[in-house]
């Protein structure tokens, strides 16, 4: 049977076949760019590049929105719009190449050279390998979609009345010079053009899960060298957890926050898989009198420290979920900094400002003096009686309790640099954060739940509180307008973690408001004035509508 129409695909039809060839075309450059990448380094593919690029240029209005709507997510809703958005055009490209061949495939060509461009700006990459998955994909997908929409066919010009069909064929010139016979159109051979399609995303297909295998395998070797990490008994050890600092009331966050549980913000698309074995630290910089390049293996040597700290971070809303309490094991900061010579500045120290640099490009800086005022400031190597998993740092992270993350927090560092406010801007002070931010005194309420239906009578209120380094002094809640009453509060384990507390209400029939505060051991309360996390934290006070049956 011939398969071969003497007639190529017009209008409506042409354009879909064009745009399924763009569609497939699209898959093939992103498959074959996943697939190079294994061979370069998995930051350097396009998705990641471009999503890390749209990160970096992200206004933080949008990005704290981002984090508020999707949380934790919002790497993931990132990575498929930006495949969205690369589908549409992969369509329009396509259906472009129905008419014009060769601007489609240019047009492909110009999204690999963005990819690329991409991938060579970001602030982890040393090299121009990192260009090579972005273009090489865009070639495959250039070269692909040529040949598809070739196969089309060229319309030519339009279709002879019926009665003249009988005629002798007329001599017409297709685009590309050659001399062809008919009606004016060029046939095309649908069973070819469906086996190519076919052909073309199996072999996507099995290009893609190549290279997410082969990506994947990368890492084995930061995978070992953490299964291989016994943590050495620490020098100061954390007591236990007081009795009566966990409240056993239903609904309550739970003291200590399991690493599975632990918040995770940060701008990473793929997490770092550092290998521990040639992990090395170097600390540098104004009033470094020796510098220093420590080993993992060397902070395991040193005298370590264990402590019960709670983490915040910035992008945290009023009454928000990103807040967590864990057992953190690591080298006191100060003892490596005096190693060093360093002194802060109310001791003549020329440097005010710590920079941490993370493997990915990040940086964080810290106050020097709130390094080095006696605080339990540390590089942390474990979390909760485990070595750091890779989403929370692995192999070392930065910590200073009292400070939200964003100054404070640097995972996967790899460098210490001493230098001025004046001098630097880090990461996020370039996006209009504040350079200092000690974390604000803070309540939530955990139970019940916004909207919630308690029946009336005895009903429990309870949550947590923190305003680290400084220690939780009172929590009060209020019922509507109502005065405002004491809540009980749990044991303190440390002012540098949060503290759990509860309030038995005789609730009545009706709709009511709880509202929650804190005072803080400096003497300091809650303040009523609702603001935004941009620039230095959030702050207002919690509260939550029901309906009480």
């Amino acid at each position: 049977m011939d398969h071969t129409s003497p007639r190529p695909p017009r209008g409506f039809t042409r354009l879909s076949l064009g745009a399924l060839s763009g569609l497939l075309a699209g898959c093939a450059a992103i498959a074959v760019a996943e697939l190079v990448s294994a061979a370069v380094r998995p930051e350097s593919g396009p998705v990641v590049a471009v999503g890390g690029a749209a990160i970096d240029r992200t206004p933080p209005s949008v990005k704290d929105w981002a984090i508020r709507e999707f949380g934790t997510n919002d790497k993931l809703v990132l990575q498929l719009g930006i495949l969205a958005v690369l589908a549409v055009l992969a369509l329009a490209l396509g259906m472009l190449a129905t008419r014009w061949h060769l601007v489609g495939s240019l047009g492909v060509l110009v999204f690999g050279a963005v990819g690329a461009l991409a991938a060579l700006g970001r602030p982890d990459s040393t090299s121009f390998t990192d260009a090579l998955p972005s273009l090489t994909g865009a070639v495959a997908g250039a070269a692909l979609l040529y040949w598809l929409t070739g196969r089309l066919g060229h319309p030519g010009h339009p279709a002879p009345p019926r009665d003249a069909e009988q005629s002798a064929p007329t001599p017409v010139t297709d685009e590309a010079g050659t001399g062809a016979t008919g009606t004016g159109a060029t046939g095309w051979d649908r069973r070819g053009f469906v086996l190519a399609a076919t052909a073309a995303a199996a072999a996507s297909a099995g290009a893609g899960f190549a290279g997410r295998a082969l990506n994947g395998s990368q890492g084995q070797n930061a995978v070992a060298s953490r299964k291989k990490v016994v943590l050495p008994v620490p020098e100061s050890r954390a007591a236990p957890v007081p009795k009566g600092a966990a409240l056993r009331i239903e609904g309550i966050s739970p003291f200590m926050t399991s690493n599975g549980d632990f918040y995770r913000v940060d701008t990473a698309l793929v997490v770092p898989k550092v290998d521990a074995t040639s992990w090395r630290l170097r600390i540098h910089g104004d009033g470094v009198d020796r510098e220093l390049n420590v080993s993992f293996d060397d902070l395991l040597r040193m005298p370590l420290i264990e402590r019960d700290i709670t983490l915040t971070c910035v992008s945290n809303e009023v009454g928000g979920p990103y807040v967590g309490n864990a057992r953190w094991i690591g080298v006191r900061l100060a003892d490596l900094l005096e190693r060093c010579g360093v002194r802060p500045p109310s001791r003549g120290g020329p440097a005010d400002q710590l920079v941490a640099r993370s493997v990915d490009g990040m940086t964080i800086g810290t106050p020097v003096e709130d390094v080095m005022d006696g605080r339990d400031a540390m590089l942390a190597l474990g979390m909760n009686g485990e070595p750091l998993p890779f989403a929370h740092g692995f192999p070392v992270r930065m910590l200073v309790p009292g400070l939200y993350g964003y100054v404070s927090a640097c995972k996967w560092i790899e460098d210490i640099e001493l230098t001025t406010f004046d001098a630097y801007d880090t990461y996020w002070v370039k996006r209009d954060w504040a350079r200092k931010a000690p974390i604000k005194t803070q309540s939530r309420i955990d139970t019940p739940k916004p909207f919630a239906r308690p029946k009336a009578g005895a009903v429990m209120v309870a949550g947590v509180a923190w305003a680290q380094h400084r220690g939780i002094e009172k929590v009060e809640v209020r019922v509507n307008d109502g005065p405002w009453e004491e809540a009980r509060l749990a044991t303190e384990d440390t002012s540098d973690t949060w503290r759990q507390w509860s309030y038995a209400w005789q609730a009545t029939k009706g709709q009511a408001t709880l509202t929650v505060r804190a005072t803080d051991k400096s003497g300091a309360t809650q303040t009523e004035k609702r603001t935004r996390t941009i620039p230095d934290g959030a702050s207002g006070r919690h509260s939550v509508v029901v309906t009480v049956d």
